[in-house]
């Protein structure tokens, strides 16, 4: 008697996923180390978990396995220090790209532009970043005018002072 057929989607309840993951992680460990065993076959597994804990099979050391499949694919090599700094540098850009282009939106968003995709909780915060800015520019043009007075005070008293 076969078995029946099962149907491919996500198992909701947790305990039962976790215990389909393993079942079937086992058994797909057994087959690549059955594969490497009878067919004389180089095998590498990698299985990362939904919680990200990784399992592994190699039948030859892991790094030369990987390091042929990038050169058949034509990938570079990951162990060349200068593929290193170039994928360092590339990362780096494409953080500041992305940097970027927050802070550009977040710049138009205070001058007024491109609001109406904002929702009513990013625009009462942005309202409150502008209150919080229009107060400091007020509290430095009193200080401007304090200042400006105090001169005009001392360069008139000093002026009659002279006399």
């Amino acid at each position: 008697m076969g078995r029946g057929k099962v149907e491919l989607k996500r198992i909701e309840n947790p305990t039962n996923r976790q215990v389909t993951f393993s079942k079937r992680r086992n058994g797909l460990l057994k087959k690549a180390f059955e594969l490497s065993i009878l067919c004389d076959a180089e095998v590498a597994l990698l299985i990362f978990s939904s919680s990200g804990k990784v399992y592994q099979f190699a039948s030859h050391d892991m790094d030369r396995t990987v390091a042929k499949y990038r050169r058949e694919v034509g990938l570079p090599d990951s162990s060349n220090p200068q593929f290193r700094t170039r994928e360092f540098w590339r990362s780096e850009i494409d953080e500041l790209k992305r940097s970027i282009n927050t802070l550009e939106a977040r710049l138009k968003h205070l001058s007024g532009e491109d609001i109406l995709a904002l929702g009513m909780r990013d625009l009462k915060q942005l309202e409150r970043q502008l209150k919080i800015g229009v107060e400091r520019v007020r509290s430095r043009k009193v200080g401007f005018k304090h200042g400006y007075t105090y001169i005009i005070y001392v360069s008139y008293a000093g002026v009659n002072v002279e006399d």
